[in-house]
């Protein structure tokens, strides 16, 4: 197809054609064209369908504020949904899809909502499936389901590379309009360290889409010359493709770098988008200004759009959307583009502008003090009705229509720390008020400096106040600066359907509906109609609703407010967030020090927080996981075992007031603990609710080593340090983490001790009398290399902790593998370690879950009455101490056969199965090796009082119910003999 709509000039590169394909049709582009000129050059209005009512959408802007023209882009895994036709460039083979129709664009068969709108208004979704209940499951929600959305996911893994980076800079200036481009030169040439971005590929901004002069220069020339001075600067950094999505704390804001969208195939390993993180002393907004609409009757057909939208088109990309457009506007900045049409040989119609003293032309008619109230052409606009302003009404043949209701700043980032922007009559629309970023300031359109001259005057000044600069200022060209003049108007009155969110298929008429019904607040009328929350995020329709809300409610639009802007400023893909944190890199992943071993062994990892730890280890003949795991706790239990625990966190604690400091950390006594012995600590959070449990081992008297669970041990670290640092900054303590410094494993089994003597330097004793059960202290292993011993148990044997430095954990393993040969030693994972631990009735991370007590946990005589510690008076809170409160105990099932299910809820024997009659739930289970059937630890109301009585386990979800014993949490060597051996 021809491209029958092409104008002459323009910046497009016209020595180069490329091919594109749009709904399986092929066309024709030129370098610098977007999807959406390429299309309207080709005389393709429609693009779209609407999300309600699925209304035939053609583009209403020219940029990212564009809330119509959403496309699908690229095929199979490449497939992007939901990208702006008028941001996205036409690269050679682009393919590129409209959304959101079926069958076809032309012939939408959900356009037969359209027939229903009486019935789906605004709202109508809170109303209409409430009743009966049993249809939402089964016939509401999928239907709803199979209707939302706008485009579609391949469902494929999205084979390019996203990334982070970072960014520093004296002044980040956001936009590279004429304020932007001018405050760029003045702190440029100042040797400031500055980065100028912008989301669109051509910098210049409006200055692209105009066609008067500035000086001696067009306008797109000027911006030309001027970035070409810029790109040869070495303290300059240009960013084109970059939308600065979001302002943050402590000067950084977010950026989005388009890298690779605008090319057909990407390198290899280089990024498709990068998501920077810069860190700014000060930031200048020159983001400009978007026009906004006027909502009247049947205003959302294709050909419908932006008066300014119009003149970039035609002066950019050298398009137009028909050869006789009209326009409809209450301000001067429509005549503009009636002006720049003419001149491209476009014919103009009429100029329909409801002030009564608009300016006349004679080059083309100005209908005066007239509305636009109607407009015909199904899937494209042929006629717009207009009502004369002495009443008569008269029809314009037209194929466009550019509407001009004034302009709004573009104040979304002034707002990103909850500032409030102010209302400025004379442009009647939002300005940015005074609370905002720290370190930023606002020039340009953007802080309601509509005329070139005046923005370029105060990009200039505005980068010198930024910087404190005091030079002088460069030179600035002459421009035009016309004053405002507008008369507001937001919608014709007496419409039954107009427009206000295209996207969302919000109208005139909903925004009443939601005054009507009691939905006035700015916040509850965006989630009543849903205005303002399509993709564009409301940058055409918020003023417009704002508007007739205040007008419906009787105050100004300043007494109306505004609803509140946040990040990001325009939709990022989700992988841009994730950068390479994807697959395998979603996390870093922390590798024990037996890893390699563990993985010549064939064990089977599972992921511990970023931490990969062995699960079990089978070997050749095991076939199912429970045979690996249960050999592994028998034989561990029979003779010795032994297990990487490194991951526990580990807390050095040193200074004079060491063991003060853990006193008001942990909630038992640590004051009087003598060196060389280990106590088990639990730790509270200042409400009283148990955070951890662990082990602080003495080993001087101003030394300490603290072990924390793999789960918290961060959080506990974190926890630590705000204590030291905030509440008791005159202690004198230190902290250091040493979880990585210390390869540590845990050596269990009646023969632990015999394995350990082979290779503990023989100057140190460890026998039971010399190393008691939670002895710790500094020794030597392996003739002189340096360690620590601690007798600690989490699985009821005998067994001892042995930490060496991580560089020389892999040859202990080794070595204790190799030593434990003659005791038939064996490696165990965390499952069994997980099952040890059920069977000798320790609490751990399923307990600890952040609801329980001391008093649940059964440890409530360890909560300190003769000392202050974080968290020990609000235990004793009466809610938390009641008689009937859960308590740990342990299950096992009447019937060895069945199985105990983790999350089950306990019951009574006989009675009602239901929340009302819940007495407990069970927090780990697991089968016991060593006593041949499934066994459990639960929370029981009353717990400590009813070992012995039989109640049912009962779980819905698995259909489940067993009777089961209440017995003591602690299966196996209740009197604690074998780890005191």
């Amino acid at each position: 197809m021809t491209q029958v709509n092409r104008l002459s000039g323009g910046l497009v590169d016209r020595n180069s054609t490329l091919s594109f394909r749009f709904d399986n049709r092929n066309y024709t582009a030129h370098p610098g064209d977007t999807l959406a000129s390429a299309l309207l050059a080709n005389d393709v209005r429609l693009i779209g369908r609407s999300f309600k009512y699925h209304r035939p959408r053609g583009v209403l802007t020219a940029g990212s504020e564009e809330p119509n023209g959403i496309v699908e882009l690229r095929m199979g895994n490449r497939q992007e949904p939901n990208t702006r036709a008028t941001t996205a460039e036409v690269y050679e083979g682009l393919d590129a899809r409209s959304q959101n129709r079926w069958p076809s664009l032309k012939f939408d068969a959900l356009a037969i909502n359209d027939r229903f709108s009486n019935f789906l208004t605004a709202g109508f979704y809170y109303k209409t499936f409430m009743w009966p209940a049993a249809f939402w499951e089964k016939l509401y929600e999928p239907i709803i389901r199979k209707a939302a959305g706008l485009g579609s996911l391949s469902m494929e893994d999205d084979p390019d590379e996203y990334d982070k980076g970072f960014r520093h800079c004296d002044l980040l200036i956001i936009g590279a309009g004429p304020a932007g481009l001018m405050a760029a030169l003045t702190a440029g040439r100042a040797g400031s360290e500055v980065i100028l971005a912008d989301e669109d590929f051509a910098l210049g901004g409006r200055l692209n889409s105009e066609s008067f002069s500035l000086g001696d220069d067009s306008a797109s020339d000027w911006a030309a010359a001027t970035v070409a001075e810029l790109s040869a600067l070495p303290n300059v950094r240009l960013m084109p493709r970059t939308t600065v999505i979001g302002a943050f704390d402590h000067g950084i804001y977010g950026a989005v770098e388009r890298t690779g969208d605008h090319v057909t195939a990407l390198p290899a390993g280089k990024p498709r988008q990068i998501l920077w993180r810069i860190y700014t002393k000060r930031a200048l907004l020159c983001a400009g200004a978007t026009e906004r609409p006027i909502a009247f009757e049947n205003n959302d057909r294709p050909g419908i759009m932006l008066a300014s939208a119009m003149r970039t088109y035609a002066n950019r990309f050298a398009t137009t959307a028909a050869q006789r457009v009209a326009i409809f506007t209450n301000n001067d900045d429509g005549h503009r583009t009636a002006i720049d049409l003419r001149a491209k040989g476009v014919k103009i119609a009429a100029v329909i502008d409801v002030r009564d003293d608009a300016p006349i032309s004679y080059d083309f008619e100005v209908l005066k003090g007239a509305q636009v109230v109607d407009t015909k052409g199904r899937l494209g606009l042929t006629f717009v009705e207009v009502a004369l302003a002495d009443g008569s009404r008269r029809v314009l043949e037209c194929g466009a229509l550019g509407v001009s209701g004034g302009w709004n700043p573009n104040v979304h980032l002034t707002c990103h720390h909850r500032g409030r922007p102010v209302w400025n009559d004379d442009l009647a629309a939002f300005v940015p008020g005074g609370d905002l970023p720290p370190g930023m300031t606002v020039a340009g359109a953007a802080n309601g400096t509509l005329s070139t001259h005046g923005a370029l005057l105060s990009g200039a000044e505005g980068a010198a106040k930024a910087l404190g600069f005091k030079g002088t200022l460069p030179d600035v060209p002459e421009a035009e600066d016309a004053p405002i003049n507008q008369t507001p108007f937001w919608y014709v009155k007496g419409c039954a359907r107009a427009w206000l969110d295209q996207q969302n298929d919000v109208t005139v008429k909903d925004v009443k509906l939601s005054h009507q019904e009691g939905f006035r607040s700015v916040e509850h009328l965006k989630r009543y109609t849903t205005l303002g929350m399509a993709t564009d995020q409301g940058k055409t329709s918020n003023m417009g609703g704002l508007a007739i809300m205040a007008e419906l409610a009787g105050k100004s639009i300043p007494e109306t407010g505004t609803t509140i802007f946040r990040p990001p400023y325009t939709p990022v893909p989700i992988a841009t967030f994730a950068g390479r944190m994807k697959g395998q890199d979603f996390h870093p992943t922390r590798l024990t020090p037996s890893h390699y071993w563990a993985k010549e062994r064939g064990a089977v990892f599972v992921e511990v927080g970023n931490w990969l730890r062995a699960q079990w280890f089978p070997l050749p003949g095991e076939t199912y996981w429970r045979e690996s795991v249960d050999r592994e706790v028998r034989q561990t239990r029979a003779s010795v075992g032994v297990c990487d625990c490194t991951t526990l966190g580990k807390i050095d604690v040193q200074g004079t007031d060491a063991a003060a400091f853990l006193n008001k950390v942990y909630c038992n006594g640590f004051a009087k603990l003598a060196v060389g012995k280990t106590r088990y600590g639990l730790m509270l959070r200042e409400d009283g609710i148990a955070m951890d449990d662990g082990t602080a081992a003495r080993l001087a008297e101003d030394h300490f080593v603290v072990t924390t669970t793999t789960a918290n041990a961060v959080n506990v670290y974190r926890h630590m340090e705000f204590v030291r640092q905030c509440l008791f900054p005159d202690m004198d303590v230190q902290l250091i983490s040493t979880t990585e410094a210390w390869a540590q494993y845990a050596v269990a089994g009646p023969n632990s001790r015999k394995l350990l003597q082979k290779i503990v330097d023989p100057k140190f004793d460890i026998s039971n009398d010399a190393f008691p059960f939670m002895g710790c202290g500094n020794i030597t292993v392996c003739g002189g290399l340096r360690a620590r011993l601690f007798r600690i148990s989490f699985s009821g044997e005998l067994a001892f902790e042995i930490a060496v430095p991580s560089r020389y954990g892999d040859a202990l393993m080794r070595r204790l593998m190799r030593d434990g040969e003659e005791f038939d030693v064996v490696p165990y994972g965390t499952e069994a370690l997980g099952v040890m631990r059920i069977e000798k009735g320790h609490a751990a991370g399923n307990e600890l879950n952040g609801t329980t007590t001391a008093l649940n946990l059964g440890m409530s005589r360890m909560v300190s009455k003769k000392k202050d510690s974080i968290g020990s008076t609000l235990s004793e809170r009466e809610g938390l101490n009641e008689p009937d409160a859960l308590m740990m105990v342990g299950i096992k099932p009447v019937n060895a056969d069945d199985k105990v299910t983790a999350g089950a809820h306990l019951m009574d024997a006989s009675g009602p199965a239901d929340a009302q009659h819940d007495q407990g739930y069970v927090t780990s289970a697991a089968f016991s090796p060593s006593l041949d059937c499934h066994i459990g630890l639960a929370f029981l109301k009353n717990g400590g009082a009813r070992q012995g009585e039989r109640m049912r386990l009962v779980s819905p979800l698995t259909e489940e119910n067993v009777e089961v014993e209440i017995v003591s949490a602690h299966f196996v060597d209740p009197e604690g003999e074998r780890l005191r051996a």
